[in-house]
């Protein structure tokens, strides 16, 4: 009887484990809210390959009278007119910690590359990126929910 409670609840501790693990990495489906509306823009996946991590536009939401499928006018080299959706914008992002640090990130509206910086909370279901300058002092943060 003892072994058999012992193996039920060590079964159901590497269960949650591994569920928390899950949520502790960036990797999966995120909705960008803007900072200054408070909706969503975009999903955006987050994918890992060798230890760095990427974000890929995967939707956008336009406000009425915008571009269903908006071009990044403002983007300089090879993606200067490419199509905003199927674009990555997050890319070189290392975990450091409970942190995320070195990466970068696009804003497709203004063509601008900031270095980034992102942190799970909310127990992974929440993403806080930013975006910034020199400093981290020196940016702007934005929130990004996981997509259920």
């Amino acid at each position: 009887m003892k072994k058999t409670l012992a193996v039920v609840v060590m079964v159901a501790a590497m269960t949650c484990f591994s569920a928390w693990g899950q949520d502790s990495t960036p990797i999966g489906l995120w909705e960008s809210i803007d900072d200054s509306t408070g909706k969503p823009t975009a999903l955006i996946r987050i994918t890992e390959n060798g230890g760095e991590f990427q974000g890929k536009i995967e939707k956008i939401f336009p406000e009425p009278g915008e571009s269903a499928n908006p071009k990044c006018e403002e983007c300089e080299g090879n993606l200067k007119n490419q199509p905003v959706v199927g674009m990555t914008i997050l890319t070189g992002m290392r975990r450091e910690g409970t942190d995320y640090t070195g990466g970068r990130i696009l804003d497709p509206d203004s063509g601008k590359i900031y270095r980034s910086t992102m942190k799970l909370i909310e127990g992974g279901n929440k993403l806080i990126i930013r975006g910034y300058v020199g400093i981290p002092l020196l940016g702007r943060s934005q929130t990004w929910l996981r997509d259920q």
